[in-house]
C-alpha cells in the first residue's frame, strides 16, 4: 500500500508565514478572519455572560441594567464602591497596564504594530465589568473592542505571523466584537475601517466581513438574532420636518462637542492624586443617581423606553445632560470606562427632546419623537467618533428600515460638520493632539503598513568574514548574490554590505594585472617594473603577501565600491517599520534577522530604502 505524503506542521506554518508577508494574501487574510471572528464572539458571549451573572446577583430585577428599583442609598454608594475598586486595582499595577479600551488600541495599531500586553488584557475585563455593574456610566462595547482585538492579535503573535497580519486581525477583533455587542455586522465593520484602521481597502475589507458576519453568528447562536435595541416602526411624516431635523442636528452636534471637551480635561486634572479623581468620578455619578438612576450603567433599558415614548421629559434632560457630563467627566478623572453606548442613549434622549419641541411647534406635520431620538442616537455617535459611515449603517441595522437613511444622513452630516467646524473637536479616540495627520491617516504609513519586510528584501546574498582568500572571494560570487554581508570582528561594529559586482569587478582587475605579470616575466626589468604596477593597484600592504608559498588575503573593507552600514531588523517587521528605522538610524539598508534566539538568529535578507520607494511607487 502506497504511503502517504507527510504533512510537516512546521513548513505548512512557515510558508503561511511567508504568504501573509505579501499586500495580496487574501485567502490566508480571510482564514484569519473567520477565526478571530468565533474567537471574538466567544469572548464577547462570556463578557455578557459574567454582567448578567452579576445581574442575578446585585439587581433586584435581574438584570444589570435595571438600577430603579435599588433603594437610592444604595445605588449611590454603587458608583462610590466601584470607583474604589478600581482605584485599588489600577494602583496595583504599573501605569503602562492602566491603558485599555479603544484608545489603547488605536495606540497599539500604531506605535507597537497591533501586539497588546496581556496585562491590560487582564484590566480591562476588571474594568468593564465593574464600571457597569457597578453603577458608572459605562457601556459594554469598549471592553468587547479591546478584548476581541487583542485575543486576535495575540493569535497571531502565538504563531509568530508577520505584523501586517496583526493589523488585520485588529481589526478583525474590532469589527467582531461591535457585531457580538449590537448585533450589526455591517456596522461592526465599518467602525473597524474607520474608527480603528482608519482606512478603506479590498484586501482589509474581506476578512473583517467574515470576522463580523461570524461574531454576529456567535452571538445569535446564544441570545437570538434580535438586535440589542427593539426599534418600533418608523418613518419621515413629511418633507416639512427636515429643517427641524437640520436644527436638531445641530443641537446635537454642539452636545457632541461638549462631551469631546469636558472628557479633555483630563491634561488639567491628571496633576490631581488618582484617588481624588477617582472619588470625583465617582460622587458625581453618585449625587444624580438619588434622583435619576437611569444615568447609571449602559442605559440601554432606558433608551429602549425612549424609543416608546415612555420617558418623562425630567428624565430626559437628565440624560441627555446629566449622563453628558458624568460619562465624559468619569474619562477626564482617568477612569477608562466604554463611552460607545452611553453615548448613543445621550443621542436618543437628546434627540426625542428635539422631536417634541418638533411637535410642539408643528403638531400636525411633526414625525414621532421616537424618529428623532433614532436619528439622535444616530448624529451623536457620528460626532463624537467622527465617524458618520459607522452611524448610519448601525441606524440601518438597528431599525431594518432603509426609508430612514435620508433623514438619517442629513442628521449625521450636519452633527459631524458641527462638532468639526464649530467645536473644533476631531474623533473622540484620537486623543493624541499633533500637528497633521494622525501616523493611521498617512497615505505612505498605510501603504507600507500593508506589507511586511519578507516581500520586498532582497534575499540574493552571502555572509563572510572581513579578511578571505582569493579562492574564497571567488567562491561568494558562485551563487550571483547581489550583496555581500561582511561580518565584523566584534558585535558593537555593524555588519556591512558590499555590492557583489564591486568584488567581480575588482577580482577581474586582479586576474587581468596578474596575466600581465606572467607575459611580462621573461625579462627581470619588466618582472620588476610588473611586480610594482601590482603593488600599486592592490593598493594596500595587507593584500601583498610576503611569503609566496601563502595565499594572500583580501580585505573586503578595502575593495573600491559601494559597502552600506546595516542595522538589524525582525523577519516580522512590515515595511513602514524598516522606514521607520531608517530614518531614525540615518541609515539606507537593514538586514532581515530569522529566529528567536539571541544566538541562533540567521540573516534572511536585506532591504534598502530604494527598495521599499519602489514598492510605494510601483507595488503599493
Amino acid at each position: 500500500m502506497p504511503r502517504l505524503p507527510r504533512f510537516n506542521v512546521g513548513q505548512g506554518l512557515e510558508r503561511f508565514r511567508h504568504q501573509l508577508a505579501n499586500v495580496d494574501a487574501l485567502p490566508q487574510l480571510c482564514v484569519l478572519g473567520v477565526v478571530a471572528g468565533v474567537l471574538t464572539g466567544v469572548l464577547m458571549v462570556g463578557f455578557r455572560s459574567l454582567l448578567e451573572l452579576g445581574g442575578l446577583w446585585l439587581f433586584p430585577a435581574d438584570s444589570p441594567e435595571a438600577f430603579e428599583p435599588i433603594p437610592p442609598v444604595l445605588r449611590s454608594l454603587m458608583p462610590l464602591g466601584a470607583a474604589l475598586l478600581i482605584g485599588l486595582w489600577m494602583w496595583s499595577i504599573p501605569p503602562a497596564g492602566r491603558q485599555v479600551g479603544v484608545v489603547h488600541v488605536i495606540d497599539r495599531l500604531t506605535y507597537h504594530q497591533g501586539r497588546f500586553p496581556l496585562r491590560n488584557w487582564l484590566t480591562q475585563w476588571v474594568v468593564g465589568l465593574i464600571s457597569v455593574l457597578g453603577g458608572l456610566s459605562a457601556g459594554r462595547e469598549g471592553p468587547a473592542i479591546h478584548l476581541g482585538a487583542a485575543a486576535s492579535s495575540g493569535l497571531g503573535q502565538r504563531l509568530r505571523l508577520p505584523h501586517n497580519s496583526l493589523r488585520v486581525l485588529v481589526a478583525c477583533g474590532t469589527a467582531a466584537g461591535i457585531a457580538a455587542s449590537f448585533n450589526t455586522p455591517i456596522a461592526g465593520v465599518i467602525f473597524a475601517m474607520e474608527v480603528v484602521m482608519m482606512e478603506y481597502t479590498i484586501i482589509g475589507f474581506m476578512p473583517v466581513i467574515l470576522a463580523s458576519t461570524m461574531g454576529a453568528v456567535v452571538a445569535q447562536m446564544v441570545y437570538g438574532p434580535d438586535p440589542a435595541i427593539f426599534v418600533p416602526d418608523l418613518h419621515l411624516n413629511s418633507l416639512l420636518d427636515l429643517p427641524w431635523i437640520i436644527v436638531s442636528a445641530l443641537v446635537i452636534g454642539l452636545l457632541a462637542g461638549l462631551f469631546v471637551r469636558v472628557s479633555r480635561l483630563g491634561d488639567r486634572l491628571e496633576p490631581l492624586p488618582m484617588a481624588l479623581r477617582f472619588l470625583m468620578a465617582g460622587g458625581a455619578v453618585a449625587v444624580v443617581a438619588w434622583w435619576y438612576p437611569q444615568v447609571q450603567g449602559m442605559g440601554y433599558d432606558t433608551l429602549q423606553a425612549t424609543l416608546s415614548g415612555s420617558v418623562a421629559v425630567d428624565v430626559l434632560i437628565a440624560v441627555a445632560i446629566g449622563k453628558l457630563l458624568l460619562t465624559a467627566g468619569t474619562v477626564a478623572c482617568g477612569i477608562p470606562v466604554s463611552i460607545i453606548g452611553p453615548v448613543l442613549v445621550i443621542g436618543g434622549a437628546a434627540g426625542a427632546l428635539c422631536g417634541m419641541a418638533g411637535h410642539w411647534l408643528l403638531p400636525i406635520e411633526a414625525s414621532d419623537p421616537a424618529l428623532f431620538a433614532m436619528l439622535g442616537m444616530a448624529a451623536m455617535m457620528g460626532a463624537v467618533l467622527q465617524a458618520p459611515l459607522a452611524a448610519l449603517m448601525a441606524l440601518l441595522e438597528l431599525t431594518h428600515n432603509p426609508n430612514i437613511i435620508l433623514p438619517g444622513m442629513l442628521a449625521v452630516v450636519i452633527s459631524c460638520l458641527t462638532a468639526r467646524q464649530l467645536c473644533r473637536c476631531s474623533g473622540f479616540f484620537l486623543s493624541v493632539k499633533r500637528q497633521g495627520l494622525h501616523p493611521l491617516q498617512q497615505p505612505l504609513m498605510q501603504a507600507l503598513s500593508r506589507v511586511s519586510v519578507p516581500a520586498v528584501m532582497d534575499r540574493r546574498l552571502e555572509r563572510t568574514q572581513r579578511m578571505v582568500t582569493h579562492e574564497k572571494a571567488r567562491a561568494l560570487l558562485k551563487s550571483e548574490p547581489v550583496w555581500i554581508l561582511i561580518e565584523r570582528s566584534s558585535d558593537e561594529k555593524p555588519i556591512l554590505a558590499l555590492k557583489a559586482a564591486d568584488l567581480a569587478r575588482w577580482l577581474t582587475v586582479q586576474e587581468e594585472t596578474a596575466r600581465e605579470e606572467k607575459e611580462n616575466a621573461g625579462s627581470p626589468l619588466e618582472g620588476e617594473e610588473a611586480g610594482d604596477r601590482q603593488g600599486r593597484r592592490k593598493g594596500t600592504p595587507k593584500e601583498r603577501s610576503r611569503d609566496r608559498s601563502e595565499p594572500p588575503l583580501v580585505d573586503l573593507l578595502e575593495i573600491p565600491g559601494e559597502r552600506l552600514e546595516l542595522a538589524p531588523i525582525g523577519l516580522q517587521a512590515t515595511l513602514s517599520e524598516a522606514f521607520n528605522k531608517l530614518n531614525d538610524s540615518m541609515l539606507d539598508a537593514l538586514y532581515v534577522e530569522h529566529g528567536h534566539r539571541p544566538k541562533q538568529k540567521r540573516i534572511s535578507g536585506i532591504i534598502t530604502r530604494g527598495a521599499i520607494e519602489r514598492f510605494y511607487r510601483v507595488g503599493g
